[in-house]
């Protein structure tokens, strides 16, 4: 009898221990949903409040009065929405150069300008325009048609048509990933100018030009000094008194070609976040 309630006793005190640990287990599974709930929700908040700072830079770029409108110079508008810091920085793709319409000299001006010697700068430059260009013929500064890539051991040659982003330039024969991202800020494939706008331009794109950078920096107060050519990037980027943050970075012509109606179309809108 004293061993049979033994044993009864062991038993129960195995049933406690088990049902405390489905207690513990479920109520960590519930804290840490209740942490992932609260950290998406989070995430969505910042999310909004960087959508918040692209239709606001969208209102101010199409504001009737110059002292209220935005200049799409690469100057930073700061501002709080709700709980959140937004900044938002507008640049005209005017001021950029555009890879399908430079000049083989302006392409190589900016890959001298971001490190390059000036011989491989300029064979760079030949590939990018044998890359556009619809034709087999290699440039007389080197370039690179089918041939060439193929002697390099890639699957793919030429593509002999325009860039249909600047994502492309990674595709281009001899051009590094660092050397991408490098060049990447000062280029776009929207403007369809020969020449980027130098009264907007930064300093890699100036000096890229021949030209000389501004002396004094942009004054934040300053009007626009271009009207604009309706077509910009925005990067609008929030972050929450938490850390955490969100990132919006688009590129939006003005009106509604897309869609008969719309403030704009946008040309590429890419969404990222930094959870902390």
């Amino acid at each position: 009898m004293s061993r049979s309630r033994g044993a009864a006793l062991l038993l129960v005190m195995w049933l406690v221990l088990l049902l405390s640990g489905l207690v513990a287990g479920y109520a960590m599974s519930a804290r840490i949903e209740s942490l992932q709930g609260n950290g998406a929700a989070r995430g969505v908040v910042a999310g909004e409040a960087a959508r918040a700072g692209v239709e606001l830079a969208v209102s101010r770029l199409l504001e009737q009065d110059p002292t209220q409108r935005w200049a799409a110079d690469g100057r930073a508008y700061k501002m709080p929405f709700g709980r959140a810091a937004v900044s938002v920085v507008i640049l005209d793709e005017a001021a950029k150069i555009d890879l399908n319409a430079a000049a083989p000299t302006l392409l190589a001006g900016l890959f001298e300008e971001l490190g390059e010697p000036r011989e491989r700068a300029a064979r760079l430059a030949a590939a990018i325009v044998d890359w556009r260009d619809p034709d087999n013929l290699s440039q007389p500064a080197g370039g690179a048609e089918d041939p060439a890539y193929a002697s390099a051991g890639l699957a793919w040659g030429a593509k002999d048509a325009p860039f249909d982003s600047v994502a492309e330039l990674a595709q281009v024969l001899g051009i590094r990933p660092a050397l991408v991202a490098a060049a990447v800020p000062h280029l776009t494939v929207y403007s369809s100018n020969a020449t980027p706008d130098a009264n907007i331009a930064d300093p890699v794109v100036l000096a890229a030009m021949g030209l000389q950078p501004r002396s004094a920096p942009i004054d934040p107060d300053a009007p626009p000094a271009s009207a604009g050519s309706g077509t910009y990037s925005i990067d609008s980027r929030a972050r929450l008194p938490d850390g955490r943050s969100a990132h919006l970075s688009v590129v939006l012509r003005m009106g509604g070609n897309a869609l008969p109606g719309s403030t704009y179309t946008p040309l590429r809108w890419q969404a990222g976040s930094d959870a902390r």
